[in-house]
């Protein structure tokens, strides 16, 4: 774990208070079902990469109230001693679903499903929320900059811009999920195994009396990989003194040079030919400076010879969309006599009415594409060819084609890990892979068009019936 004590406290104060409700009224034990998904397209885009699992596995495997966290809700004067004695027992015993690492994830789609003792299950809403949310968003963020950039390399440079400690290394980890060649986070490097890429600052070139004297310096001092900052002036001239140095030094190859303002589009046709002139066909233009897919797209169709791609603040923050609408509820429990019920939650707004029962996600492939997932309820099964049903738009139904693929895998069976975790790297090369699987139209950026993601027409009937009893 990055953080070494107990993260038992990670949570709201109200998750405390219905766990010490159920243990009150006796229902602790009682076993229910509860999923993460979330409402929106991110970036009202077409699509999202499911990111954050690994870093939920490792809390839910340390999971347990140290005696600094008892003594602290004993303070608050807001629970019972044997209550306290209670969450002093806690080992996690829950069965525990999850989309690994890199899939797509659509709207309303399980991330994860949580069955188990009430009490335990009702403890991860926040956490889970908090770890899934945030790197499923950035991962997303990432996988739409790396589609603009294609095929060039991007370097996530955000950290100095990211929401604390935190933010930074979780940015990092989830935006090579989906797709950055490297970070600029050393920490994160360590961490993950993430390759660490570098260049150097604007500071470094006015702490000498000369730019040309800065780019002699650091030359000698990184003889390989080395990416010369020009901007700092006059991003031609620094172009000419960055290839003016080069070639006075024996054995030297410039690696590149880096744009860091200015027209990119118009700067980096020209310092190409200087480049090209001096024989250094193989050093790369890099590019920073604010950068988003749509400014990438821009400047690609603009003709710029940009071929590396620094993106940092952007990025790492979601800027467009700071935060995932991810959401944790409950859609079933178990009786006195041990029967599955389902549950929903109405709303005034048909978007946050939930779907009930023990949630599957079965995607079909053609051979070249996807062409839908069905939402089906484990209770009551499926049957095929499934009917689809649009939860936005019920007139819109289609019959699934396709070989089918049941999403969910199991990840702990009764508190256990059961679940054969992925390298960083494996994970990056599912995202990649599952973007090849899903149309250009769907990958666009403004307007694409929606992916059939729904409920399976059993769920969606019950879901009806359900609305239609709660309501009268």
């Amino acid at each position: 774990m990055i953080y070494n004590q107990s993260l038992a406290l990670l949570t709201d104060l109200y998750q405390l208070t219905m766990v010490h409700g159920y243990w009150k009224a006796g229902l602790a034990m009682r076993q229910a079902v509860f999923h993460i998904n979330f409402r929106r397209w991110p970036f009202k885009g077409g699509f999202a990469i499911a990111a954050g699992l690994d870093t939920a596995i490792q809390y839910l495997q340390e999971l347990r109230f140290s005696e600094s966290d008892l003594a602290y809700l004993e303070g608050l004067d807001l629970f019972e001693k044997p209550f306290l004695e209670f969450l002093s027992t806690f080992k996690f015993a829950c069965d525990f679903d999850a989309l690994p690492e890199g899939n797509l994830i659509f709207p309303y789609e399980p991330l994860i499903r949580v069955k188990g003792p009430i009490w335990q299950a009702q403890l991860l809403e926040s956490p889970m929320l908090n770890i899934l949310n945030f790197q499923t968003l950035i991962a997303t963020k990432a996988a739409r900059i790396c589609l603009a950039a294609h095929p060039d390399p991007v370097i996530e440079f955000g950290m100095r811009r990211a929401q604390g400690i935190d933010g930074a290394i979780s940015a990092s980890r989830a935006a090579f999920i989906g797709g950055c060649e490297s970070t600029s986070d050393v920490i994160a490097g360590k961490l993950f195994g993430i390759p660490i890429r570098g260049t150097h600052a604007h500071s470094w070139i006015m702490a000498f009396e000369e730019e040309e004297k800065a780019f002699e310096v650091f030359a000698k001092m990184r003889p390989k990989h080395c990416i010369m900052l020009i901007d700092t002036y006059n991003s031609i001239e620094g172009a000419k003194k960055a290839i003016k140095v080069a070639q006075s030094i024996p054995n030297f190859e410039l690696s590149g040079v880096r744009l860091d303002s200015g027209d990119l589009a118009k700067l980096s046709i020209e310092i190409r030919k200087l480049l090209d002139q001096a024989g250094m066909q193989k050093a790369h233009i890099m590019a920073s400076n604010e950068l988003d897919e749509y400014l990438i797209r821009d400047l690609k169709q603009q003709g710029a010879k940009i071929d590396v791609w620094g993106v940092g603040t952007n990025l790492v923050t979601g800027k467009d969309q700071p935060a995932l609408d991810g959401v944790y509820k409950l859609a079933a429990i178990q009786n006195e006599k041990g029967e599955w019920i389902h549950k929903i939650k109405l709303s005034e707004q048909t978007a946050k009415v939930t779907n009930p029962g023990i949630l599957q996600i079965r995607r079909y492939f053609d051979g070249q594409f996807y062409t839908a997932d069905a939402i089906y309820d484990e209770i009551l099964g499926i049957q095929e060819p499934a009917t689809i049903i649009d939860i936005r738009d019920p007139n819109r139904q289609m019959e699934a084609v396709g070989h089918p693929t049941d999403l969910l895998v199991p990840i702990f069976r009764a508190g256990k890990l059961v679940y054969s975790v992925p390298s960083l790297f494996e994970s990056q090369a599912l995202a990649k892979n599952e973007l090849t699987r899903l149309p250009p139209n769907m990958e666009r950026f403004t307007n694409p068009q929606p992916y059939l993601a729904g409920l399976e027409k059993r769920i969606y009937q019950k879901k009806m019936e359900l609305i239609r009893k709660v309501r009268g």
